[in-house]
Protein backbone atom coordinates (compact mmCIF):
# COMPACT_ATOMS: atom_id res chain seq x y z
CA UNK A 1 0.00 0.00 0.00
CA UNK A 2 1.39 3.38 -1.02
CA UNK A 3 0.92 5.91 1.76
CA UNK A 4 2.07 9.49 1.41
CA UNK A 5 4.32 8.77 -1.58
CA UNK A 6 6.04 11.94 -2.78
CA UNK A 7 6.25 12.19 -6.55
CA UNK A 8 9.77 11.52 -7.79
CA UNK A 9 10.40 14.83 -9.52
CA UNK A 10 12.99 17.46 -8.61
CA UNK A 11 11.63 20.98 -8.28
CA UNK A 12 15.11 22.47 -8.49
CA UNK A 13 16.38 20.78 -11.66
CA UNK A 14 13.20 19.46 -13.26
CA UNK A 15 14.90 16.06 -13.37
CA UNK A 16 12.60 13.11 -13.86
CA UNK A 17 13.69 10.39 -11.47
CA UNK A 18 11.38 7.65 -12.70
CA UNK A 19 11.29 5.85 -16.03
CA UNK A 20 8.14 4.96 -17.92
CA UNK A 21 8.30 4.01 -21.59
CA UNK A 22 4.68 3.93 -22.69
CA UNK A 23 4.11 1.98 -25.92
CA UNK A 24 0.60 0.85 -25.02
CA UNK A 25 -0.89 1.94 -28.35
CA UNK A 26 1.78 0.61 -30.75
CA UNK A 27 0.10 -2.67 -31.74
CA UNK A 28 -2.86 -4.91 -30.93
CA UNK A 29 -3.65 -8.48 -31.93
CA UNK A 30 -6.48 -9.90 -33.99
CA UNK A 31 -7.95 -13.22 -35.01
CA UNK A 32 -7.05 -14.58 -38.42
CA UNK A 33 -7.11 -12.12 -41.31
CA UNK A 34 -10.27 -13.47 -42.95
CA UNK A 35 -12.40 -12.55 -39.92
CA UNK A 36 -11.92 -8.88 -40.82
CA UNK A 37 -14.58 -9.32 -43.52
CA UNK A 38 -17.29 -9.60 -40.84
CA UNK A 39 -19.43 -6.61 -39.84
CA UNK A 40 -19.12 -7.28 -36.09
CA UNK A 41 -15.33 -7.45 -36.40
CA UNK A 42 -15.27 -4.05 -38.09
CA UNK A 43 -17.60 -2.51 -35.49
CA UNK A 44 -15.49 -3.80 -32.60
CA UNK A 45 -12.27 -2.53 -34.17
CA UNK A 46 -13.84 0.86 -34.92
CA UNK A 47 -14.92 1.16 -31.28
CA UNK A 48 -11.40 0.29 -30.12
CA UNK A 49 -9.82 2.74 -32.56
CA UNK A 50 -12.22 5.58 -31.68
CA UNK A 51 -11.32 5.39 -27.97
CA UNK A 52 -7.80 3.92 -27.80
CA UNK A 53 -6.37 4.19 -31.31
CA UNK A 54 -3.67 1.60 -31.98
CA UNK A 55 -1.05 2.18 -34.68
CA UNK A 56 -0.65 -1.43 -35.86
CA UNK A 57 -2.63 -4.67 -35.90
CA UNK A 58 -1.14 -8.19 -36.08
CA UNK A 59 -2.81 -11.53 -36.64
CA UNK A 60 -2.46 -14.93 -38.28
CA UNK A 61 -3.73 -16.36 -41.53
CA UNK A 62 -2.47 -13.98 -44.20
CA UNK A 63 -1.86 -16.87 -46.60
CA UNK A 64 -4.37 -19.47 -45.39
CA UNK A 65 -6.87 -20.81 -47.90
CA UNK A 66 -9.84 -18.75 -46.67
CA UNK A 67 -7.97 -15.66 -47.92
CA UNK A 68 -7.83 -17.31 -51.39
CA UNK A 69 -4.57 -15.59 -52.34
CA UNK A 70 -2.59 -18.53 -53.69
CA UNK A 71 -3.78 -20.67 -56.60
CA UNK A 72 -2.27 -23.06 -59.13
CA UNK A 73 -3.35 -24.22 -62.56
CA UNK A 74 -1.83 -26.45 -65.20
CA UNK A 75 -1.04 -25.32 -68.72
CA UNK A 76 0.80 -27.34 -71.34
CA UNK A 77 1.90 -29.76 -68.63
CA UNK A 78 3.36 -26.99 -66.44
CA UNK A 79 2.03 -26.00 -63.00
CA UNK A 80 1.69 -22.22 -62.85
CA UNK A 81 1.09 -20.06 -59.76
CA UNK A 82 -1.42 -17.24 -59.72
CA UNK A 83 -2.62 -14.84 -57.06
CA UNK A 84 -5.99 -13.41 -56.03
CA UNK A 85 -5.90 -10.34 -53.79
CA UNK A 86 -9.65 -9.63 -53.66
CA UNK A 87 -10.13 -10.36 -49.95
CA UNK A 88 -6.75 -8.91 -49.01
CA UNK A 89 -7.75 -5.59 -50.60
CA UNK A 90 -11.08 -5.49 -48.74
CA UNK A 91 -9.36 -6.13 -45.42
CA UNK A 92 -6.54 -3.66 -45.93
CA UNK A 93 -9.00 -1.01 -47.11
CA UNK A 94 -10.95 -1.39 -43.87
CA UNK A 95 -7.75 -1.08 -41.83
CA UNK A 96 -6.80 2.08 -43.70
CA UNK A 97 -10.29 3.46 -43.06
CA UNK A 98 -9.83 2.93 -39.33
CA UNK A 99 -6.35 4.44 -39.23
CA UNK A 100 -4.47 1.26 -38.36
CA UNK A 101 -1.57 -0.37 -40.23
CA UNK A 102 -0.90 -4.11 -40.52
CA UNK A 103 2.02 -5.67 -38.68
CA UNK A 104 2.39 -8.40 -41.29
CA UNK A 105 2.88 -11.97 -40.11
CA UNK A 106 3.96 -14.31 -42.92
CA UNK A 107 1.87 -17.46 -42.45
CA UNK A 108 0.37 -19.94 -42.56
CA UNK A 109 1.08 -22.18 -45.57
CA UNK A 110 -1.35 -22.33 -48.52
CA UNK A 111 -2.47 -25.97 -48.84
CA UNK A 112 -1.36 -26.22 -52.48
CA UNK A 113 2.13 -25.04 -51.52
CA UNK A 114 2.51 -27.10 -48.33
CA UNK A 115 4.82 -30.05 -47.84
CA UNK A 116 2.38 -31.78 -45.48
CA UNK A 117 -1.16 -31.81 -44.15
CA UNK A 118 -0.68 -30.83 -40.48
CA UNK A 119 -2.98 -27.97 -39.47
CA UNK A 120 -3.76 -25.94 -36.38
CA UNK A 121 -7.00 -24.48 -35.03
CA UNK A 122 -10.64 -24.81 -35.95
CA UNK A 123 -9.90 -23.02 -39.22
CA UNK A 124 -7.10 -25.44 -40.18
CA UNK A 125 -4.08 -23.27 -40.83
CA UNK A 126 -1.39 -25.41 -42.45
CA UNK A 127 1.82 -25.37 -40.37
CA UNK A 128 4.21 -27.32 -42.59
CA UNK A 129 7.14 -25.86 -44.55
CA UNK A 130 6.66 -25.09 -48.24
CA UNK A 131 7.27 -27.93 -50.66
CA UNK A 132 9.05 -25.39 -52.85
CA UNK A 133 10.77 -22.40 -51.21
CA UNK A 134 10.97 -20.57 -54.54
CA UNK A 135 7.17 -20.58 -54.78
CA UNK A 136 6.92 -19.36 -51.17
CA UNK A 137 9.32 -16.49 -51.82
CA UNK A 138 7.46 -15.56 -54.99
CA UNK A 139 4.21 -15.46 -53.02
CA UNK A 140 5.75 -13.15 -50.42
CA UNK A 141 7.18 -10.84 -53.10
CA UNK A 142 3.98 -10.79 -55.15
CA UNK A 143 1.90 -9.90 -52.09
CA UNK A 144 4.18 -7.06 -51.01
CA UNK A 145 4.43 -5.68 -54.53
CA UNK A 146 0.65 -5.74 -54.84
CA UNK A 147 0.28 -3.84 -51.56
CA UNK A 148 2.83 -1.27 -52.74
CA UNK A 149 0.96 -0.81 -56.01
CA UNK A 150 -2.30 -0.27 -54.14
CA UNK A 151 -1.27 1.77 -51.10
CA UNK A 152 2.03 3.34 -52.14
CA UNK A 153 5.62 2.40 -51.43
CA UNK A 154 6.15 5.09 -48.78
CA UNK A 155 3.21 3.70 -46.79
CA UNK A 156 3.73 -0.05 -47.16
CA UNK A 157 7.42 -0.10 -46.24
CA UNK A 158 6.37 1.20 -42.79
CA UNK A 159 4.54 -2.09 -42.16
CA UNK A 160 6.78 -4.44 -40.11
CA UNK A 161 7.11 -8.02 -41.37
CA UNK A 162 7.34 -10.99 -38.99
CA UNK A 163 8.23 -14.46 -40.23
CA UNK A 164 5.73 -17.10 -39.01
CA UNK A 165 4.21 -17.61 -35.54
CA UNK A 166 5.55 -19.64 -32.60
CA UNK A 167 7.75 -22.08 -34.53
CA UNK A 168 9.11 -23.41 -31.22
CA UNK A 169 5.75 -25.14 -30.64
CA UNK A 170 5.09 -28.31 -32.68
CA UNK A 171 1.46 -27.29 -33.09
CA UNK A 172 2.49 -24.19 -35.05
CA UNK A 173 5.49 -25.51 -37.00
CA UNK A 174 5.88 -29.16 -37.90
CA UNK A 175 8.03 -30.89 -35.27
CA UNK A 176 9.10 -27.46 -33.97
CA UNK A 177 12.01 -27.94 -36.35
CA UNK A 178 14.42 -25.14 -35.51
CA UNK A 179 16.77 -25.66 -38.45
CA UNK A 180 13.89 -25.70 -40.91
CA UNK A 181 12.50 -22.50 -39.40
CA UNK A 182 15.88 -20.85 -39.87
CA UNK A 183 15.70 -21.79 -43.56
CA UNK A 184 12.23 -20.26 -43.77
CA UNK A 185 13.39 -17.13 -41.98
CA UNK A 186 16.47 -16.55 -44.11
CA UNK A 187 14.69 -17.08 -47.41
CA UNK A 188 11.70 -14.94 -46.31
CA UNK A 189 13.99 -12.19 -45.01
CA UNK A 190 15.79 -11.79 -48.33
CA UNK A 191 12.56 -12.14 -50.34
CA UNK A 192 11.11 -9.15 -48.46
CA UNK A 193 14.33 -7.15 -48.82
CA UNK A 194 14.36 -7.88 -52.55
CA UNK A 195 11.06 -6.01 -52.84
CA UNK A 196 12.43 -3.06 -50.89
CA UNK A 197 15.37 -2.84 -48.49
CA UNK A 198 13.40 -0.37 -46.39
CA UNK A 199 11.10 -3.11 -45.10
CA UNK A 200 11.83 -4.09 -41.50
CA UNK A 201 11.83 -7.87 -40.96
CA UNK A 202 11.98 -9.81 -37.71
CA UNK A 203 11.38 -13.07 -35.86
CA UNK A 204 11.37 -15.71 -34.44
CA UNK A 205 7.99 -15.01 -32.77
CA UNK A 206 8.51 -17.74 -30.18
CA UNK A 207 6.38 -18.41 -27.12
CA UNK A 208 7.13 -20.07 -23.81
CA UNK A 209 8.71 -23.44 -24.46
CA UNK A 210 12.53 -23.35 -24.62
CA UNK A 211 12.37 -19.60 -25.23
CA UNK A 212 15.92 -18.89 -24.06
CA UNK A 213 17.36 -21.67 -26.23
CA UNK A 214 15.43 -20.51 -29.30
CA UNK A 215 16.38 -16.85 -28.91
CA UNK A 216 20.05 -17.71 -28.43
CA UNK A 217 20.12 -20.14 -31.36
CA UNK A 218 18.27 -17.66 -33.55
CA UNK A 219 20.76 -14.91 -32.75
CA UNK A 220 23.69 -17.27 -33.37
CA UNK A 221 22.18 -18.26 -36.72
CA UNK A 222 21.67 -14.64 -37.80
CA UNK A 223 25.12 -13.69 -36.54
CA UNK A 224 26.80 -16.60 -38.32
CA UNK A 225 24.98 -15.85 -41.57
CA UNK A 226 25.39 -12.08 -41.09
CA UNK A 227 21.67 -11.57 -41.55
CA UNK A 228 20.89 -7.96 -40.54
CA UNK A 229 17.64 -8.82 -38.76
CA UNK A 230 15.77 -5.60 -37.95
CA UNK A 231 14.00 -6.64 -34.76
CA UNK A 232 13.41 -9.60 -32.47
CA UNK A 233 9.93 -10.90 -31.62
CA UNK A 234 8.55 -13.14 -28.92
CA UNK A 235 5.34 -13.69 -26.95
CA UNK A 236 4.44 -13.30 -23.28
CA UNK A 237 1.69 -15.06 -21.30
CA UNK A 238 1.44 -15.28 -17.54
CA UNK A 239 -0.66 -18.27 -16.46
CA UNK A 240 0.09 -21.82 -15.45
CA UNK A 241 -1.21 -24.96 -17.19
CA UNK A 242 -4.99 -24.97 -17.86
CA UNK A 243 -7.60 -27.14 -16.17
CA UNK A 244 -10.43 -27.95 -18.59
CA UNK A 245 -14.12 -27.89 -17.61
CA UNK A 246 -16.73 -28.14 -20.38
CA UNK A 247 -16.10 -25.38 -22.91
CA UNK A 248 -13.71 -23.54 -20.57
CA UNK A 249 -10.16 -23.56 -19.22
CA UNK A 250 -9.10 -22.20 -15.83
CA UNK A 251 -5.53 -21.26 -14.96
CA UNK A 252 -3.64 -19.81 -12.02
CA UNK A 253 -1.97 -16.48 -12.67
CA UNK A 254 1.82 -16.53 -12.60
CA UNK A 255 3.87 -14.19 -10.48
CA UNK A 256 4.19 -10.83 -12.26
CA UNK A 257 7.86 -10.79 -11.31
CA UNK A 258 8.44 -14.13 -13.04
CA UNK A 259 7.19 -12.65 -16.28
CA UNK A 260 9.49 -9.66 -15.91
CA UNK A 261 12.57 -11.80 -15.30
CA UNK A 262 11.73 -14.15 -18.16
CA UNK A 263 11.38 -11.31 -20.65
CA UNK A 264 14.60 -9.70 -19.48
CA UNK A 265 16.53 -12.83 -20.52
CA UNK A 266 15.66 -12.04 -24.15
CA UNK A 267 17.10 -8.55 -23.80
CA UNK A 268 20.25 -9.96 -22.22
CA UNK A 269 20.73 -12.60 -24.93
CA UNK A 270 20.19 -10.17 -27.81
CA UNK A 271 22.57 -7.63 -26.29
CA UNK A 272 25.26 -10.29 -25.86
CA UNK A 273 25.74 -10.26 -29.66
CA UNK A 274 27.66 -7.06 -30.55
CA UNK A 275 26.14 -6.88 -34.04
CA UNK A 276 22.61 -6.85 -32.57
CA UNK A 277 23.05 -5.12 -29.21
CA UNK A 278 20.20 -2.70 -28.64
CA UNK A 279 18.02 -4.16 -31.42
CA UNK A 280 14.32 -3.61 -30.88
CA UNK A 281 12.36 -6.38 -29.17
CA UNK A 282 8.66 -6.52 -30.00
CA UNK A 283 6.28 -8.65 -27.95
CA UNK A 284 3.86 -9.44 -30.74
CA UNK A 285 1.44 -11.22 -28.40
CA UNK A 286 0.78 -10.89 -24.68
CA UNK A 287 -2.07 -11.52 -22.28
CA UNK A 288 -2.66 -13.34 -19.02
CA UNK A 289 -3.95 -16.69 -20.34
CA UNK A 290 -2.86 -18.15 -23.68
CA UNK A 291 -6.17 -19.91 -24.38
CA UNK A 292 -9.27 -18.18 -25.81
CA UNK A 293 -11.71 -19.82 -23.39
CA UNK A 294 -10.40 -18.69 -20.01
CA UNK A 295 -13.02 -16.61 -18.16
CA UNK A 296 -10.28 -14.54 -16.49
CA UNK A 297 -10.04 -12.44 -19.67
CA UNK A 298 -13.50 -10.99 -18.98
CA UNK A 299 -12.79 -9.99 -15.36
CA UNK A 300 -11.67 -7.00 -13.34
CA UNK A 301 -8.84 -9.16 -12.02
CA UNK A 302 -7.46 -9.28 -15.56
CA UNK A 303 -7.74 -5.50 -15.91
CA UNK A 304 -5.70 -4.84 -12.76
CA UNK A 305 -3.08 -7.49 -13.53
CA UNK A 306 -2.60 -6.10 -17.05
CA UNK A 307 -2.27 -2.56 -15.64
CA UNK A 308 0.73 -3.72 -13.65
CA UNK A 309 2.19 -5.34 -16.79
CA UNK A 310 1.74 -2.16 -18.83
CA UNK A 311 3.67 -0.19 -16.23
CA UNK A 312 6.94 -2.03 -16.96
CA UNK A 313 6.71 -3.83 -20.32
CA UNK A 314 8.33 -0.85 -22.03
CA UNK A 315 11.50 -1.17 -19.94
CA UNK A 316 13.09 -3.74 -22.26
CA UNK A 317 10.70 -3.87 -25.19
CA UNK A 318 9.94 -1.56 -28.08
CA UNK A 319 6.32 -2.68 -28.13
CA UNK A 320 3.86 -5.15 -26.60
CA UNK A 321 0.77 -6.19 -28.50
CA UNK A 322 -2.27 -7.31 -26.51
CA UNK A 323 -3.82 -10.47 -27.87
CA UNK A 324 -6.53 -9.43 -28.99
CA UNK A 325 -8.67 -6.34 -29.60
CA UNK A 326 -11.98 -8.22 -29.94
CA UNK A 327 -13.82 -11.51 -29.49
CA UNK A 328 -14.53 -12.32 -33.14
CA UNK A 329 -12.08 -15.18 -32.87
CA UNK A 330 -12.24 -18.86 -33.80
CA UNK A 331 -9.10 -20.74 -32.80
CA UNK A 332 -11.16 -23.25 -30.81
CA UNK A 333 -14.37 -22.72 -32.74
CA UNK A 334 -17.18 -20.17 -32.66
CA UNK A 335 -17.91 -19.23 -29.02
CA UNK A 336 -21.26 -20.17 -27.52
CA UNK A 337 -21.85 -17.05 -25.39
CA UNK A 338 -20.98 -13.32 -25.39
CA UNK A 339 -18.80 -13.79 -22.29
CA UNK A 340 -16.74 -16.92 -22.88
CA UNK A 341 -13.24 -15.99 -21.76
CA UNK A 342 -12.20 -14.68 -25.17
CA UNK A 343 -8.93 -12.81 -25.55
CA UNK A 344 -10.57 -9.57 -26.65
CA UNK A 345 -10.66 -6.15 -25.04
CA UNK A 346 -14.23 -6.02 -26.38
CA UNK A 347 -16.89 -8.74 -26.06
CA UNK A 348 -19.20 -9.62 -28.92
CA UNK A 349 -21.94 -7.03 -29.08
CA UNK A 350 -19.25 -4.30 -28.82
CA UNK A 351 -19.29 -4.51 -25.02
CA UNK A 352 -16.02 -3.23 -23.53
CA UNK A 353 -14.48 -5.45 -20.87
CA UNK A 354 -12.69 -3.97 -17.84
CA UNK A 355 -9.28 -4.51 -19.48
CA UNK A 356 -10.38 -2.26 -22.35
CA UNK A 357 -10.38 0.65 -19.92
CA UNK A 358 -6.93 -0.24 -18.62
CA UNK A 359 -5.65 0.39 -22.15
CA UNK A 360 -7.77 3.53 -22.60
CA UNK A 361 -6.39 4.91 -19.34
CA UNK A 362 -2.75 4.10 -20.11
CA UNK A 363 -3.11 5.71 -23.54
CA UNK A 364 -3.60 9.01 -21.69
CA UNK A 365 -0.33 8.67 -19.75
CA UNK A 366 1.78 10.79 -22.09
CA UNK A 367 4.45 13.15 -20.79
CA UNK A 368 7.07 13.29 -18.05
CA UNK A 369 6.99 10.46 -15.55
CA UNK A 370 6.76 11.81 -12.00
CA UNK A 371 5.97 8.56 -10.20
CA UNK A 372 6.07 4.87 -10.98
CA UNK A 373 5.47 2.30 -8.27
CA UNK A 374 4.22 -1.27 -8.03
CA UNK A 375 0.66 0.06 -8.09
CA UNK A 376 0.74 3.37 -9.94
CA UNK A 377 2.07 5.52 -12.76
CA UNK A 378 1.72 9.32 -12.73
CA UNK A 379 2.84 11.69 -15.49
CA UNK A 380 2.76 15.39 -16.25
CA UNK A 381 1.51 16.19 -19.75
CA UNK A 382 2.76 19.01 -21.95
CA UNK A 383 -0.49 20.79 -21.11
CA UNK A 384 0.43 20.83 -17.40
CA UNK A 385 -2.30 18.35 -16.50
CA UNK A 386 -1.26 15.59 -14.10
CA UNK A 387 -2.59 12.16 -15.09
CA UNK A 388 -2.25 8.87 -13.30
CA UNK A 389 -3.44 5.29 -13.05
CA UNK A 390 -3.59 3.32 -9.82
CA UNK A 391 -4.43 -0.38 -9.66
CA UNK A 392 -4.94 -3.11 -7.08
CA UNK A 393 -3.69 -6.32 -8.69
CA UNK A 394 -3.19 -9.81 -7.34
CA UNK A 395 -2.88 -13.45 -8.30
CA UNK A 396 -5.78 -14.47 -6.08
CA UNK A 397 -8.56 -12.89 -4.04
CA UNK A 398 -7.43 -11.43 -0.70
CA UNK A 399 -10.09 -8.81 0.08
CA UNK A 400 -7.52 -6.02 0.35
CA UNK A 401 -8.30 -2.40 -0.50
CA UNK A 402 -5.58 0.11 -1.35
CA UNK A 403 -5.66 3.58 0.22
CA UNK A 404 -3.38 5.38 -2.21
CA UNK A 405 -1.97 8.77 -1.23
CA UNK A 406 0.55 10.79 -3.19
CA UNK A 407 1.96 14.27 -2.53
CA UNK A 408 2.83 15.97 -5.81
CA UNK A 409 5.16 18.96 -5.75
CA UNK A 410 2.89 21.13 -7.84
CA UNK A 411 5.46 23.69 -8.94
CA UNK A 412 7.16 20.84 -10.78
CA UNK A 413 3.98 19.91 -12.58
CA UNK A 414 3.20 22.84 -14.81
CA UNK A 415 2.57 25.45 -12.13
CA UNK A 416 4.78 28.48 -12.82
CA UNK A 417 4.93 32.08 -11.65
CA UNK A 418 1.18 32.63 -11.84
CA UNK A 419 0.52 29.89 -9.29
CA UNK A 420 -0.66 31.07 -5.94
CA UNK A 421 0.06 28.98 -2.88
CA UNK A 422 -3.64 28.19 -2.65
CA UNK A 423 -4.16 27.22 -6.31
CA UNK A 424 -7.29 25.15 -6.82
CA UNK A 425 -7.41 21.94 -8.83
CA UNK A 426 -10.17 19.70 -10.08
CA UNK A 427 -9.38 16.02 -9.72
CA UNK A 428 -11.49 13.84 -12.01
CA UNK A 429 -11.41 10.09 -11.38
CA UNK A 430 -12.68 7.21 -13.50
CA UNK A 431 -13.18 3.98 -11.59
CA UNK A 432 -13.21 0.44 -12.94
CA UNK A 433 -13.79 -2.24 -10.32
CA UNK A 434 -16.12 -5.10 -9.55
CA UNK A 435 -18.77 -2.73 -8.17
CA UNK A 436 -18.72 0.05 -10.75
CA UNK A 437 -17.71 -1.40 -14.13
CA UNK A 438 -18.40 -5.09 -14.37
CA UNK A 439 -20.50 -6.26 -17.33
CA UNK A 440 -19.58 -9.88 -16.57
CA UNK A 441 -21.39 -9.68 -13.23
CA UNK A 442 -24.53 -8.23 -14.82
CA UNK A 443 -24.48 -10.93 -17.51
CA UNK A 444 -24.21 -13.56 -14.78
CA UNK A 445 -27.14 -12.00 -12.92
CA UNK A 446 -29.16 -11.99 -16.17
CA UNK A 447 -28.86 -15.77 -16.12
CA UNK A 448 -25.85 -15.99 -18.47
CA UNK A 449 -27.90 -15.86 -21.70
CA UNK A 450 -26.12 -17.22 -24.77
CA UNK A 451 -28.00 -14.76 -27.00
CA UNK A 452 -28.56 -11.13 -26.05
CA UNK A 453 -31.72 -9.19 -26.82
CA UNK A 454 -31.11 -5.58 -27.91
CA UNK A 455 -32.28 -4.27 -24.51
CA UNK A 456 -29.98 -6.59 -22.58
CA UNK A 457 -27.07 -5.68 -24.82
CA UNK A 458 -27.63 -2.00 -24.06
CA UNK A 459 -27.79 -2.72 -20.33
CA UNK A 460 -24.47 -4.54 -20.51
CA UNK A 461 -22.92 -1.62 -22.37
CA UNK A 462 -24.14 0.73 -19.62
CA UNK A 463 -22.68 -1.60 -16.97
CA UNK A 464 -19.37 -1.59 -18.86
CA UNK A 465 -18.65 2.12 -18.38
CA UNK A 466 -16.36 3.49 -15.65
CA UNK A 467 -17.84 5.39 -12.72
CA UNK A 468 -16.82 9.07 -12.88
CA UNK A 469 -16.42 11.36 -9.88
CA UNK A 470 -14.79 14.72 -9.24
CA UNK A 471 -13.54 16.82 -6.34
CA UNK A 472 -11.68 20.07 -5.73
CA UNK A 473 -8.34 20.24 -3.93
CA UNK A 474 -6.17 23.21 -2.98
CA UNK A 475 -2.39 23.27 -3.13
CA UNK A 476 -0.96 23.46 0.38
CA UNK A 477 2.66 24.53 0.85
CA UNK A 478 3.42 23.74 -2.78
CA UNK A 479 1.98 20.24 -2.61
CA UNK A 480 -1.16 18.77 -4.16
CA UNK A 481 -2.29 15.64 -2.35
CA UNK A 482 -4.02 12.99 -4.44
CA UNK A 483 -5.90 10.23 -2.64
CA UNK A 484 -7.57 7.25 -4.24
CA UNK A 485 -9.33 4.29 -2.68
CA UNK A 486 -8.88 1.32 -4.98
CA UNK A 487 -11.00 -1.75 -4.37
CA UNK A 488 -9.66 -5.23 -4.97
CA UNK A 489 -8.93 -5.79 -8.68
CA UNK A 490 -9.74 -2.13 -9.28
CA UNK A 491 -8.15 0.28 -11.77
CA UNK A 492 -8.56 4.03 -11.24
CA UNK A 493 -7.58 6.76 -13.68
CA UNK A 494 -7.32 10.36 -12.46
CA UNK A 495 -6.34 13.72 -13.84
CA UNK A 496 -5.60 16.92 -11.96
CA UNK A 497 -6.04 20.27 -13.66
CA UNK A 498 -5.68 23.77 -12.27
CA UNK A 499 -8.90 25.79 -12.47
CA UNK A 500 -9.77 29.48 -12.24
CA UNK A 501 -13.25 30.12 -10.91
CA UNK A 502 -15.27 32.61 -12.93
CA UNK A 503 -18.87 32.29 -11.77
CA UNK A 504 -21.73 34.30 -13.25
CA UNK A 505 -23.08 37.33 -11.40
CA UNK A 506 -25.54 36.23 -8.76
CA UNK A 507 -24.97 32.51 -9.17
CA UNK A 508 -24.54 30.49 -5.95
CA UNK A 509 -23.88 26.78 -6.22
CA UNK A 510 -24.46 26.28 -2.50
CA UNK A 511 -27.84 28.00 -2.60
CA UNK A 512 -28.87 25.95 -5.63
CA UNK A 513 -28.25 22.66 -3.82
CA UNK A 514 -29.83 23.97 -0.59
CA UNK A 515 -26.53 23.72 1.28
Amino acid sequence: MAENVRAEYSTETGEVKCRFNNKVDFCVGTGRAGLALQREYFEQLKFVQDIIGFKYIRGHGLFTDDMAIYHEYEQDGEVISEYNFTYLDLIMDSYMELGIKPFLELGFMPAKMASGEQTVFYWKGNVTPPADYEKWCNLVKATLNHLIDRYGRDEVVTWPVEVWNEPNLPGFWKDADMKEYFVLFEKSFYAVKEVDKSFRVGGPAICGVNDEEWIREFMEFCDGKRIPVDFITRHHYTTEMPERSGHYSYQQLSSPEYGKENLHTTRTIVDSFPAYAGKEIHITEFNTSYVPNNPIHDTNCNAAYIAHQLSWLGDDNESYSYWTFGDIFEEMGVPFTPFHGGFGLVANGVIPKPTFWTFAFFKKLQGKCILRSDESVIVEGDDGVIRGVVWNHGQERTGKTIEFKCDIEIQAAGCKEDCAADAEYIIVSKIVDENTCNPLKMWHEMGEPSSLTPSRKELLKEAANPFVRSENKFVEEGVLTVEQKVEEFGVVYFECEKINRAGDRGYSYNRSILA
